[in-house]
C-alpha cells in the first residue's frame, strides 16, 4: 500500500497523522488541537487552516520542511 500524498486536498487529518506522526508536532506548535481531535477524520489540512486563520501555503510548506 503506498503512501498517503500530503499534497491531497481530501486527505483526512487522522491519515496524515497514522502516516506521519512527526508532524502533530508542526500542529501543536501552532496551537491546534488536530492531533487527537475526533473530528480528524473529517477535516483536512485546508478545513483546519481555516478554522485556525492560518495561511494554508505557508502551514504545507512547513509540513513538506518536516518531512525533508
Amino acid at each position: 500500500m503506498r503512501p498517503p500524498d500530503l499534497d491531497d486536498p481530501e486527505l483526512p487529518l487522522s491519515e496524515l497523522f497514522a502516516a506521519w506522526p512527526q508532524l502533530a508536532s508542526v500542529f501543536l506548535g501552532h496551537r491546534m488541537l488536530c492531533p487527537g481531535c475526533p473530528i480528524a477524520p473529517f477535516h483536512t489540512i485546508t478545513d483546519a487552516c481555516l478554522e485556525y486563520d492560518l495561511d494554508e501555503d505557508d502551514f504545507r510548506q512547513e509540513l513538506a520542511a518536516r518531512l525533508r
